[in-house]
């Protein structure tokens, strides 16, 4: 036999005998889905991701590096789209990062909006800059070109101005130029609460328009009967977006909620709005303001804000991405896109709905829904750890088109399942479906470029999002389907689907044609590289698709059996979250040996304080098809713990800790570890209380709390309420804190705020009165938090952080390292090692003793 010909038998041979795993197929058994070829493998390394928290993210790109610019002076640079370094220092002034002096530099436009004043007061609202290059901009010192900064600065919800400076380096420092759009003005002379600020027209700039002939005078429609501002039909100022159309002449679009979003043409050299000076109609019937320009999209309050325009040559549209809903992790912050042939519009979505509302309706239809609240779940024996992975409350975008690749990228800010009010940028990528317009893809940046795929790595099962048109603050979780071989689709949802050219993809669900793209991406939860789709139906109803490697029945069943944990079963305080669910509709059914311990709900039985511990045994029974398995647990329920009073203080007259077990308080400025202010007393809930006068705060001793069970309680009454203020504050360091704040971030809730790895809001429910005293309490017990307003349990969760690992965590009342310092009285600070009982609280909450 030929030597050649009996090698390359032999190693066909071996090929044949080693198995997959070994030769680098992902998962043991399974193919791998890397290349364009059927089962071939890359070998793609993991992507190195850096985070950054930029809110409102505004993308510009100097050279080979991008930076993203967003609200509280936040901004953070990358090459790759992946990796990023925040260089800013917030609200920092003087040495501000990006306007040196803030407080003097944007002095022009804080004379009306955001500097310690009403919503902004102690502090500074500015939000949302965009930053763009001008060639044409004529600066001060006779030279042309500069990067402008468009920025908002805010006091309430519709008084706001919209102002730019211009540097010659992208990273600052900044000058102000001018301020040229404002909001909220009145028609009279009138105030809004904890101002000073006269919101008449007359001290805007609108007086200077007229006496330069670009106004006659003020539009009788601005203002209601009243006099207040009409902002049903005139917008909030804020949220400038600045961009070029095709015949490079430069416009802004700006606006926020109230009466919606409008654009404006800018004079390239002075960077300042040409204002139509006359009021009228566009063709189609939409407001063309003297002042505020053209309404482009919204109106009648309904929620709609950062606006963001992108001219594409290929498909010679402008497309409008609005986000309606509202930020918060509770809010339902979803992104929304129109297009136009003109960049003052009409823009229309793919049903040829214009932007602009007709009336006052329900807005949640109009608009494609690009991406909302979603979680590709992760279920009991599903590859990775965790919940798996989405957003909650994804929004206030910018998009980039690169015109040397050809890729298109969604920037967003995005809030995450289960992590609180926590945000952070993320970037996907766009692609371009029949129809011309962009879908985006389901998982975040990671390098990955579309090519041909082949139909067979297309087949299988998959985790499927149906984004819907809701504006809802609900979690679209992900369910299963099928892609079968027969150009059928199975599983939770039934249709048929086929690729068309290279990687289009064509999906019909329920009667809906949806039109998009096959592309593989990284996965973050299984940590490998996946097939996935992304389409969008003419409804404006987006899809998402995540394949699953191939198992069966019985490898799936092992690796629920594998994964399945009910955390420390050995020191139980808390009732048990029992998944009754596995991967891929796996059914998980539970027993117990000792119901009087634990039920088969996983609900415990806690013998009362003195008692000894108790145990029983849960066991579950694992099946999918006809496979079955079991796996058991010995759960051990530990008694109740007497709580001891560790701390008290009482402030009759002083800061002492009447039980002698810790140091008096100090008094601080406005900040934790600021020097000054002043507290004083008055007749309280109990004897005297300490006053606070909003620009103080007390400094408790350290080590008040060390380890994972304790109580706080004390009597409230404060005077006004600000955002995310503190009463009771503790931290291990600036990212690991506890903070009961009467207006958190949660609704305006009263809460318990955690930061740490992951936020945490215990929400009430409800906001605490001013003027009103009341008492607050909450109880940490490894990790159940229970938070009491006036002794009535108010919330209950578990897996609350432990903070106070360390025995010098420091402690404060009425301020933190940021926020606005409490202004109003507190009385009875009582702390406790261990958790108090529900009955202990309700005793506190009605005596004073």
């Amino acid at each position: 036999m030929n030597k050649n010909l009996m090698l390359t038998l032999v190693s066909l041979m071996i090929l044949l005998i080693i198995p997959g795993s070994v030769l680098g197929n992902g998962r043991a058994g399974q193919p791998a889905e890397n290349g364009n070829k059927p089962n071939s493998d890359r070998r793609d390394e993991a992507p190195d991701f850096q985070n950054v928290s930029v809110h409102d993210p505004s993308i510009v790109k100097d050279g080979d590096t991008y930076y993203v610019f967003g609200s509280h002076i936040e901004a953070a640079k990358s090459t790759d789209l992946q990796s990023w370094t925040r260089f800013t220092n917030g609200y920092t002034t003087p040495g501000n990062v990006l306007y040196g002096d803030l407080s003097q530099n944007l002095a022009g436009s804080f004379a009306w909006a955001g500097e310690n004043d009403s919503d902004s007061k102690g502090g500074f609202a500015v939000w949302a800059p965009d930053v763009i290059w001008n060639e044409n901009y004529l600066n001060e010192d006779g030279t042309t070109g500069a990067y402008m900064m468009y920025y908002s600065a805010s006091s309430t919800y519709i008084r706001s101005a919209i102002g730019f400076a211009v540097a010659k380096n992208i990273e600052g420092p900044y000058t102000y130029v001018d301020t040229v759009v404002y909001s909220g003005f009145t028609r009279d002379e009138a105030y809004d609460a904890n101002s000073t600020v006269n919101k008449k027209w007359t001290n805007t700039n609108i007086s200077k328009l007229m006496d330069n002939g670009t106004l006659a005078g003020p539009r009788p429609g601005w203002f209601n009967n009243n006099g207040s501002y009409a902002n049903g039909n005139y917008p909030n100022a804020i949220d400038a977006n600045l961009f070029y159309d095709e015949n490079g002449k430069l416009w802004m679009t700006y606006g926020s909620w109230s009466g919606g979003i409008f654009v404006l043409p800018i004079d390239e050299t002075a960077g300042r709005p040409v204002y139509p000076g006359k009021d009228g109609t566009t063709a189609d019937g939409r407001l063309v303001d003297r002042y505020f320009g053209t309404k482009i999209s919204g109106g009648f309050g309904k929620s709609g804000e950062g606006p963001y325009v992108l001219y594409n040559k290929q498909t010679d549209y402008y497309y409008l991405f609005v986000t309606y809903g509202w930020l918060g992790a509770d809010g339902g912050y979803n992104m929304r896109m129109f297009r136009s042939k003109n960049p003052d519009g009409p823009y229309v979505d793919a049903k040829g709905q214009n932007a602009v509302l007709p009336g006052n309706i329900d807005h949640s239809p109009y608009g494609i829904k690009l991406m909302g609240n979603f979680l590709f779940e992760r279920k009991v024996g599903d590859p990775g750890t965790g919940i798996g992975v989405g957003y909650v409350s994804p929004g206030h975008n910018s998009a980039y088109y690169d015109a040397e690749t050809g890729q298109q990228f969604l920037i967003f800010h995005s809030r995450f399942p289960e992590t609180g009010e926590m945000h952070e940028v993320r970037v996907h990528q766009m692609f371009m479906n029949k129809d011309g317009w962009p879908v985006v893809a389901p998982y975040r940046y990671a390098g990955e470029t579309i090519g041909k795929v082949n139909r067979q790595d297309l087949i299988g099962e998959y985790k499927f999002i149906n984004h819907g048109k809701d504006t809802a603050a609900a979690i679209k979780k992900s369910v299963f389907i099928r892609l079968n071989q027969d150009n059928t689709i199975s599983g939770d949802v039934n249709g048929t689907w086929k690729k068309t050219s290279q990687n289009q993809a064509e999906i019909t669900i329920d009667g809906f044609t949806y039109d998009g793209v096959f592309v593989r991406q990284w996965d973050p939860t299984s940590e490998r590289y996946v097939m996935t789709f992304t389409a969008m139906s003419t409804e404006g109803v987006t899809i998402w698709g995540s394949r699953l490697a191939d198992r069966t029945d019985g490898e799936i069943v092992a690796d629920v059996v594998e994964d399945l944990t009910l955390g420390d079963t050995a020191n139980v305080i808390s009732n048990l979250a029992l998944p009754t669910e596995g991967s891929r509709r796996t059914q998980i059914s539970w027993q117990t040996s000792d119901s009087t311990v634990v039920s088969e709900k996983g609900v415990i039985t806690r013998p009362e304080a003195g008692s000894e511990s108790v145990t029983a045994v849960l066991t579950a029974t694992i099946t999918k098809g006809s496979i079955t398995a079991s796996k058991s647990f010995t759960v051990t329920v530990l008694p109740y713990k007497e709580a001891g009073l560790a701390a008290y203080y009482a402030f009759e007259d002083d800061l002492k800790d009447t039980t002698g077990n810790f140091g008096a308080g100090t008094v601080t400025g406005n900040r934790i570890d600021n020097n000054g202010g002043a507290i004083t007393y008055m007749d309280g809930e109990n004897g005297k209380a300490a006053v606070f006068n909003g620009a103080s705060g007390i400094r408790l001793p350290n080590g008040l709390i060390s380890g994972n069970a304790y109580s706080v309680s004390l009597w409230l009454k404060p005077e006004q309420l600000t955002p995310f203020t503190t009463t009771f504050f503790g931290a291990r360091d600036s990212n690991n804190w506890v903070s009961l704040v009467p207006n958190g971030p949660a609704g305006g809730n009263t809460m318990v705020w955690s930061g740490s790895s992951r936020w945490y809001d215990a929400a009430t429910g409800m906001t605490i009165k001013t003027g009103e005293w009341t008492h607050v309490a909450f109880s940490v017990d490894n990790g159940t938090i229970m938070v009491y307003v006036n002794g009535v349990p108010k919330f209950t969760g578990t897996n609350f952080p432990n903070i106070f690992t360390a025995v010098d965590a420091g402690f404060s009342l009425g301020v933190n390292w940021w926020d606005a310092p409490f202004k109003g009285i507190m009385d009875e600070l009582r702390i406790y090692e261990g958790a108090l009982s529900a009955a202990q609280v309700a005793d506190l909450a009605r005596t004073s003793q």
